[in-house]
């Protein structure tokens, strides 16, 4: 009854849906690592601020050339809590423009941060909004506190697609926080990745808003991957209807009581048109 499927054609079938279902197999597979990564950065996310930070040496591997960031640190490492001391550099003070927060475009403002050992780390302080005038008016800004400074923040990888970097009135200004950009503007070697502010000593200036940590949608990738495994199935629940139906004929004897009882119903609509 089934020996047609052993013909070219439908074996053909066969290893058409086999594909189809192994690929789709895959990409759910593939959803599914995406959902579990973006639930390990939540998961860090939740859990940063009830664990005490770290001195930063020990959450990322210091710079050592001037002009090239240091090592970027792992997926695994960002949103770490850390603490480190030093002094601000607002003579190399960068402004991220077009900056969302709240639903408003701002600037972000990110200082340079200088340790002991003539390295440097970049702070985003926090957003603030535009000057009248536009969302890229620049504001005026706060000022950085002076002499030893001590920062508690989460660690933020480089962001990518940095675009111009432009220098007007002593400041740098950017799209994007990209170390691999920023580094060669600056006159020391500055780490792979900078820190968004949450408690500093002295305490930040009451203008800026704090950044917060964006969560990761994960459960899109799970849905995502449900769905993969479930078209996986109907692929291969499609061929075995498809072999059912060729092994039937090509209609049942069900199959042409209802075709009959189909052009009989059209009959009646017609002659009563």
């Amino acid at each position: 009854m089934y020996r047609f499927l052993l013909t070219p054609r439908w074996l053909g079938y066969l290893a058409f849906a086999l594909a189809a279902a192994a690929v789709m197999v895959l990409l759910g597979n593939w959803q599914l690592s995406r959902y579990q990564e973006r639930t390990a950065i939540n998961n860090r996310i939740d859990s940063a601020d009830s664990v005490a930070p770290v001195p930063l040496a020990s959450a990322m591997a210091a710079p050592t050339e001037t002009g090239t960031p240091g090592a970027a640190p792992g997926k695994d490492v960002e949103w770490t809590r850390v603490t480190v001391t030093g002094r601000y550099d607002t003579a190399n003070e960068i402004l991220a423009r077009g900056r969302t927060e709240g639903g408003q475009v701002g600037f972000e403002v990110v200082t340079p941060l200088i340790l002991s050992d003539g390295t440097a780390v970049l702070v985003d302080r926090g957003w603030i909004p535009p000057a009248d005038g536009g969302a890229l008016a620049r504001p005026q800004i706060p000022a950085a506190p002076s002499g030893s400074v001590t920062v508690i923040a989460k660690i933020h990888l480089s962001e990518s697609k940095a675009g111009a970097i432009e220098r007007r009135d002593g400041r740098i200004e950017t799209r994007r926080i990209g170390l691999p950009a920023l580094a060669p503007e600056l006159p020391y070697p500055v780490y792979g990745a900078f820190l968004l502010l949450t408690e500093q000593r002295p305490a930040n200036d009451a203008a800026f808003s704090q950044i917060e940590a964006r969560h990761e949608n994960s459960w899109q990738n799970g849905g995502y991957a449900v769905q993969w495994w479930l078209f996986a199935a109907l692929a291969l629940a499609g061929f075995a209807w498809l072999a059912r139906r060729e092994a039937r004929g090509p209609l049942s004897p069900d199959g042409d009581q209802l075709a009959e009882e189909a052009a009989h119903y059209a009959r009646m609509v017609a002659e009563r048109g």
